[in-house]
């Protein structure tokens, strides 16, 4: 982090040579047990090197008393010295964000409770300071990690929550950051604030090498949302796109899982342009023929015949796969047949005189098919009637067929004719 983006005024005087000078007596000091004194003397010569501006010494030294304080394991007063030092007046930020990241890296070397006191005394030293957010969602994120171990999902989600990843942070960083949001935000069962934070990850970024486990992670957290939300199509794709990643495809393993929930889940997807372009797709894989009921239900789907329910029932029990069976075979019905009656139609469906209106009603209105059910007559009409126009175009098209076989069928006779004359000549 540079100068310009911290905003630390430019060095007056150099004071490298006093902290050089003074840290050999620190570490005497040190040695012999006499810590406030060594302390006493940093502070000192700190305050110097901040009213002089100068950045490396002021460094050293912050750096120095976040040593001490550690290898103490002083760590109440660690906690009270960063505080110290960071509210200081005109204290460097830059010196700061250095004295931070060193204390984090003694975090692991305190036990518990005092690692968790720590952690939360370092949030506040760097909670509302633009130039140490990346160490405050590190932060941040342990915290949540310790309430999640506690089993207090709500309380940590709601944490990390709080944090909003800026561009500072790393790329990779921030999408795992990202990611961790999005999996407490499932874990606590708030489906909305999953989804919006779902939008922040560019999915183009997993083009990039070395992103695969981001990329399995993010698509696993979105196959349970959608699995959750019943986006069975979004479900689907997101089982393709883990499915074409290189390690899954290289291992034996792992793909032909991947590739029956994606057929799955796409057969249960509604009925769309969308879908059946896909299961078309699908269809050309020829990894789908080492998987016999895979294959079947993309064969029931991409072919215009009927399907009895119990065909497909002895692999799954899926109440939704059964709906979209039967709404395939109401799509069929429409194409071969101009009517039928609802009790041909209750024996080809294999459903009550009710059920069958449901489902062809449920057709009509999302506009897969045309039809018309004539109650008192018991007859469901799928035709779709002509207007004016296009019907008197359709006679005269007839009768132009029409004319044009006559003339035809003249020809020929007289053709026969011509012959049978010349034949009684000879």
């Amino acid at each position: 982090m540079d100068s310009s983006t911290t905003n630390d005024p430019k060095m007056e005087q150099d004071c490298s040579h006093m902290v050089k000078e003074l840290l050999p007596q620190v570490d005497q000091l040190v040695a012999s047990g006499q810590l406030p004194a060594a302390l006493d003397q940093l502070h000192a010569l700190e305050k110097k090197t901040r009213a002089a501006a100068d950045l490396w010494s002021t460094t050293q030294l912050l750096e120095r008393i976040v040593d001490i304080c550690a290898h103490a394991q002083e760590w109440v007063m660690l906690e009270q010295q960063v505080a110290a030092m960071a509210k200081k007046h005109a204290q460097l930020k830059q010196a700061i964000t250095k004295m931070v990241q060193k204390a984090m890296t003694y975090l692991d070397q305190a036990a518990e409770p005092t690692r968790t006191e720590l952690i939360d005394g370092l949030r506040k030293v760097t909670e509302g300071k633009m130039f140490v957010e990346v160490e405050y969602a590190r932060l941040t994120r342990m915290r949540a990690n310790i309430y999640e171990q506690q089993g207090q999902i709500n309380k940590a989600a709601d944490l990390l929550q709080e944090v909003q990843v800026e561009t500072s942070m790393d790329r990779r960083e921030k999408t795992d950051f990202i990611l961790e949001q999005m999996r407490l935000c499932l874990a606590k069962r708030d489906f909305i604030r999953m989804a919006i934070i779902s939008r922040k990850i560019n999915q183009k970024y997993f083009e990039h090498e070395g992103t695969e486990d981001l990329k399995l992670r993010y698509f696993e957290l979105m196959i349970q949302y959608d699995v959750h939300e019943e986006n069975y199509l979004e479900v689907s794709r997101h089982y393709y796109a883990i499915y074409t990643m290189p390690s899954i495809k290289a291992d034996a393993s792992k793909w032909p899982s991947m590739l029956q929930n994606m057929v799955l889940y796409l057969v249960m997807a509604p009925y769309g342009n969308e879908q059946v372009d896909m299961l078309h797709r699908i269809q050309q894989d020829h990894n789908l023929e080492t998987l016999p009921h895979s294959c079947q239900l993309v064969k029931i789907f991409t072919t215009m015949e009927l399907t009895r329910w119990s065909v497909v029932e002895q692999n799954t029990d899926k109440q939704v796969l059964r709906d979209r069976v039967i709404e395939h075979n109401v799509r069929v019905i429409a194409k071969y047949y101009l009517r039928a009656t609802i009790q041909q139609l209750t024996r080809l469906l294999e459903l009550s005189a009710d059920e069958v209106e449901t489902f062809i009603s449920k057709a009509v209105v999302s506009g897969t098919i045309y039809a018309r059910i004539d109650r008192p007559a018991g007859i469901v009409t799928f035709a779709q009637p002509r207007e004016g126009e296009e019907q008197l175009n359709a006679w005269a098209s007839d009768v132009n067929k029409l004319l044009s076989l006559v003339e035809k069928t003249t020809h020929l006779i007289s053709k026969e004719e011509i012959v049978n004359k010349i034949a009684q000549a000879i």
